[in-house]
């Protein structure tokens, strides 16, 4: 169940807290091919199966870039945001994928709230985003994203 924050107050008191984590989703291989098709990234560690068996993974792996781009899936089973109008993506700091996300693995994202500041019009807040792959000893990506809300 998705945190609910409650307008501006509500969000800046949980600056430093762990926010909860969305559903686990599997990725598919179906999946895996239609983002290479989508941003041409068509290298065989994610769509050749067979050769990816033999190749350093034992496996074909999703591109990391498809592992962030489920963050507003997820961030919609992790926090819901009351009392703005609207909100955006702003960028990223500090993105890494310190491991591989197999193709069939299941894969979720923890969110913790970070720092809050006011721009015009709303506030900027920044998450420190953690994909883990179920059962792995490491994360699958781990970013800072950085999103603006206004009211």
């Amino acid at each position: 169940m998705a945190t609910e924050i409650n307008g501006k107050a509500d969000l800046e008191s949980k600056v430093g807290e762990h926010l909860g984590y969305s559903e686990w989703h599997t990725v598919t291989q179906d999946q895996v091919n239609a983002f290479a098709d989508a941003t041409g990234d068509h290298q065989w560690i994610h769509i050749d199966v067979e050769r990816a068996k033999a190749g350093p993974f034992g496996a074909p792996i999703a591109h990391g870039y498809l592992t962030l781009s489920l963050v507003p899936m997820m961030m919609d089973q992790v926090v819901t945001l009351r009392g703005f109008q609207m909100g955006v993506n702003y960028g990223l700091d500090k993105l890494r994928f310190p491991s591989p996300v197999p193709v069939g693995s299941r894969v979720r994202m923890g969110a913790t709230l970070m720092n809050v500041d006011e721009v015009a019009g709303g506030v900027q807040y920044k998450l420190g985003l953690n994909f883990e792959v179920e059962g792995a000893d490491k994360p699958s990506c781990v970013a800072e994203g950085i999103f603006r809300a206004y009211e």
